[in-house]
């Protein structure tokens, strides 16, 4: 590939990235809900929210602004709080700027690596999910079902009719075998320490096989240990900064993505 060709590349998945980023808030604050309760359906006043992904901004709390103490919105007209058009309101949770640029920065980097081979589609597709559960893993510690299978499935689906692609550099068969492997390691850690590790990881587990198996075990391995060392070190960190005991659940997720990221980069630059 060519130096022009390259950075274009590079370019267009970061600016994807940008604009799926900027779609994961809305998405994030109605995920992000303690194991047990109901998805969000309204914004932090009481708005009912239209629709999974947007900005988290609320047109409703322009005409109701915080701390009136207003109640739920019908809905209908100015009170749909879909944070579309001119008039959205206050933003709620923590924004659009975190997501936008990690997501951009994913995209560029599994372009860089992985160049112009049809997978590439898969990984830019598959990216701002893995960005949306990092993120909801993260505030409250669960991996949402609506999550976690779909992006098992479309993984396998969509590299599935990659290997139908000429000049893809992977093997189906070994991202098949790599989802069961991994989930099925991550389920016996579950059943030996249920508290130290949750079946929301066991379903990811299935996805992050799925997309290092693309390129083969010894990038399953590396991108598996690169999770594990992701956690300790974060772990290792909040005790010696006292804000965890020994004892302490740190969500899990985050680095199970982190590390299958860091895998996926390697296994495509060598490919």
């Amino acid at each position: 590939m060519t130096g022009g060709l390259e950075y274009a590349l590079i370019a267009v998945a970061a600016l994807w990235g940008a604009a799926a980023g900027g779609l994961l808030p809305r998405a994030a604050h109605r995920f992000a809900v303690p194991a047990g309760e109901e998805w969000r359906s309204a914004c932090p006043q009481g708005h009912p929210l239209a629709g999974w992904l947007g900005p988290a901004r609320c047109r409703a709390c322009r005409e109701t602004p915080y701390g009136t103490g207003a109640g739920t919105a019908s809905g209908t007209g100015a009170g749909a709080a879909d944070g579309t058009g001119a008039g959205a309101g206050p933003a709620y949770g923590t924004g659009a700027a975190v997501p936008v640029t990690v997501t951009a920065l994913v995209c560029a980097a599994l372009a860089a690596a992985t160049g112009t081979r049809p997978e590439l589609a898969v990984w830019l597709l598959l990216a701002p999910a893995g960005v949306l559960l990092a993120t909801v893993d993260f505030r409250v510690q669960r991996l949402p079902d609506p999550l976690t299978l779909p992006f098992a499935a479309t993984a396998l689906v969509l590299l599935g009719l990659t290997a139908l692609v000429p000049e893809h550099a992977g093997e189906w068969t070994t991202a098949l075998l790599g989802a069961l492997a991994l989930g099925a390691g991550y389920f016996v850690l579950f059943l030996i320490n249920p508290a130290g590790m949750g079946f929301g990881d066991v379903k990811l587990a299935l996805g992050a096989g799925a997309v290092l198996g693309w390129y083969g075990w010894p990038t399953v391995l590396l991108g598996t240990l690169a999770g594990f060392l992701c956690g300790a070190l974060y772990g290792g960190a909040l005790v010696v900064a006292r804000k965890a005991g020994r004892k302490t659940s740190i969500p899990f997720g985050p680095f199970l993505i982190s590390g299958a990221f860091a895998g996926l980069l390697i296994g495509a630059y060598t490919a």
